[in-house]
């Protein structure tokens, strides 16, 4: 799926429809990254970059790689299982220049 196509998917979503891992909400709080700021960026994510599609472990679900980036050096990581609900698996807090690291994908 191409980003814009993926922006748009993600805005029919609510906020009950995110669920967040356990691990990845220990991510959160150990990199110093706010759950609610999560949220809205998966639903409005005007600051999505890069999506890069992987491979889902089950047959009727998606899984992205998502950069939201805030400038040069500072961008959120999130990978993203959709289905009928968003779950978001890890969130990574990047700050070095995002743009190199997406480059090598």
């Amino acid at each position: 799926m191409n980003l814009e196509k993926l922006k748009e998917r993600l805005k029919n979503y609510s906020k009950e429809d995110i669920i967040i891992t356990n691990h990845a909400e220990i991510q959160a709080i150990v990199r110093d990254v706010e759950l609610e700021e999560v949220k809205q960026n998966v639903l409005h994510p005007d600051k999505l970059v890069f999506v890069n599609e992987q491979k889902a472990d089950k047959q009727d679900e998606e899984k992205y790689e998502c950069y939201f980036a805030y400038s040069k050096t500072h961008a959120h990581k999130y990978v993203m299982v959709l289905n009928r609900k968003i779950i978001i698996v890890t969130i990574i807090n990047i700050n070095r220049d995002w743009q190199k690291i997406i480059e090598g994908k």
